[in-house]
């Protein structure tokens, strides 16, 4: 896949990106100017860490298929080796470890063949089945009801809910082999996603009163989810024609799933940060913290997404295609 082959609504989006980054980094920089006792360092990280998150995204959507399967293969990768260095595990379960990885070439081997039918159960029943073999075979039963919860809820998260965006950009439809819908999919999900919790943020600091779970998350008001998500519903309803195969009501029920879902997603990952008492996930992302805390609202927009897409149309896949027509 290169830049000429993607449709011209998608390297519109791609080029604004990179104009609001351009903006944005002036911003940064006269602010700088006009009030150097100001400490502008975290928003500078910030700024620099998205024009690196940007390129490597767009580098991965516009070359070609297999990198951009790989791109998200190393991003689940990097999450889930995060995720486990910051949950407690024994000792013992340390060679298990080994195995758990293994499930990320393979499940983005299923995305890269398009595979679905064994793409859709390899985690959820063949990884969730066999692995525990493994720690039964070491002979550690303290603690093994825990380990297995915690070990599994993160390959589901940082592994199987993520390929899911790889596999929307392998998606093609029945009618149209020859049209490339799924880079289209994936900006509208990714975008979406981000610019959801931007003005989730943005409608929480102005009308946001009321706290939808203050033990948890603080920062979250009804006012800012119900503002984020009339407002994300709004434009992902305008810009989904133009880029994925939705009409307008389609696009604004999909931008309804992806507001809400991210909101679950933000506050699921603040749950796990709680209760192992850190801020960030880690300091992967200058400005922004770990991995897990800018794709904690993906993991859960990408599947819930991916399927209502599937849902939505025929699709050619090895393995199974849905029934639905649209």
């Amino acid at each position: 896949m290169i830049w000429s082959q993607l449709e011209p609504a998608v390297r519109w989006t791609l080029g604004a990106i990179f104009g609001v980054l351009i903006v944005a980094t002036i911003i940064v920089w006269v602010l700088g100017r006009r009030f150097p006792q100001r400490n502008g360092t975290e928003l500078r990280q910030r700024v620099n860490t998205w024009w690196i998150i940007a390129t490597i995204f767009t580098a991965a959507i516009v070359v070609n298929r297999t990198l951009s399967i790989v791109f998200f293969a190393i991003v689940s990768f990097l999450a889930l080796k995060e995720y486990l260095s910051l949950i407690p595990i024994r000792q013992a379960d340390r060679r298990v470890l080994f195995w758990a990885y293994l499930t990320i070439p393979l499940q983005y081997c299923w995305v890269y063949t398009e595979w679905y039918g064994i793409f859709i159960i390899f985690i959820p029943v063949f990884a969730f089945l066999l692995l525990p073999l493994r720690m039964i075979a070491i002979g550690e039963t303290e603690g093994y009801i825990r380990a297995n919860g915690t070990l599994h809820w993160g390959m589901m998260l940082m592994v199987f809910c993520l390929s899911h965006a790889a596999f929307l950009l392998v998606l093609k439809l029945k009618d149209d082999p020859t049209r490339l819908p799924g880079p289209g999919m994936v900006l509208f999900l990714v975008v979406f996603t981000q610019l959801n919790d931007v003005l989730q943020y943005i409608w929480g600091k102005s009308l946001g009163r009321r706290k939808i779970v203050p033990s948890v998350s603080p920062g979250k008001t009804w006012g800012g989810f119900l503002g984020g998500l009339g407002s994300t519903t709004a434009l992902a309803a305008l810009a989904g024609p133009y880029l994925t195969p939705m009409n307008h009501w389609q696009s604004l029920v999909g931008g309804a799933i992806i507001a809400a879902g991210g909101f679950v997603g933000d506050v699921n990952i603040s749950a796990l940060k709680r209760d192992l008492k850190i801020k960030d996930s880690g300091t992967l992302l200058p400005g922004h913290g770990g991995i897990l805390d800018r794709i904690d609202s993906l993991i859960y927009t990408a599947p819930l997404f991916f399927h209502y897409i599937y849902y939505l149309f025929q699709f050619q896949t090895f393995g199974y295609s849905p029934g639905r027509v649209s």
